[in-house]
């Protein structure tokens, strides 16, 4: 009995991974439905916009995600920008290599948002993707 509750809170995608995607690094945090909260776990290297995707694949087996959430950067006016289009073929390669569905969370100053508190540049990476996450779960929490 206790698996199979434990199998249908994995489907109901009960925790979730969140992305800040980057170049050359990738913040990341970790969230929970239940309490629509996110905590920052770190970042992934990325060298000329490609994942180090054996870091990536090694998140997704230890926190066994329902779902994943990806920043996708906008302008201030809503224009995409040259990462809008990256961050979204990341999302079509998570979907791709992990078949778990990926959800877009429109962004404008995530990183900007946390620069002044934190004390490092991975630390804002991970802290964006805390933001990012946070903010989805929160728009999402009533569904």
């Amino acid at each position: 009995m206790a698996k199979q509750q434990q199998q249908s809170a994995n489907h109901g995608a009960t925790t979730l991974l969140g992305f800040d995607y980057g170049r050359k690094r990738i913040g990341v945090a970790v969230g929970q439905r239940l309490t629509a909260t996110a905590t920052a776990l770190g970042t992934v290297r990325a060298r000329d916009g490609k994942p180090d995707w054996p870091a990536i694949s090694r998140l997704i087996t230890e926190w066994k995600p329902g779902a994943l959430v990806v920043g996708i950067p906008y302008h201030m006016d809503g224009s995409e920008q040259k990462m809008t289009h990256a961050a979204q073929r990341f999302c079509r390669q998570l979907e791709g290599r992990y078949g778990l569905p990926v959800h877009y969370a429109e962004e404008r100053l995530s990183s900007y948002a946390v620069e002044s508190s934190a004390h490092g540049r991975h630390e804002v990476d991970s802290l964006a993707a805390q933001l990012i996450l946070q903010d989805w779960l929160q728009q999402h929490a009533q569904q």
